[in-house]
């Protein structure tokens, strides 16, 4: 299993751009076949250091990982993400 997190600051950190931004991300949920999990949390604490939404995505091989990333869907997504992000980071790992 492959693990995808990212996190998102948006440079309108407001309550409508939060929610807009993760509903696009959780519209994805059943429309990408690679795509085994999603999950979509908004950061509770608001501390100086933290990120305004974290996505965790799981796929069966890093080949579909791939797939998800230039599916339309996703790259429509992610295109708005970027220009309304401030800041994103990402790591991918292998889970036993």
């Amino acid at each position: 299993m492959i693990i995808h997190i990212v996190m998102f600051k948006f440079k309108n950190r407001t309550e409508e751009s939060i929610e807009k931004a993760k509903n696009m991300l959780l519209d994805m949920e059943g429309k990408i076949e690679e795509l085994k999990h999603i999950e979509v949390g908004r950061d509770i604490t608001q501390s100086g250091r933290s990120y305004d939404v974290a996505l965790l995505t799981k796929f069966e091989s890093a080949e579909d990982l791939k797939s998800y990333q230039i599916n339309p869907l996703h790259v429509k997504v992610a295109e708005y993400l970027v220009s309304v992000a401030d800041s994103i980071v990402a790591v991918d790992y292998e889970s036993p």
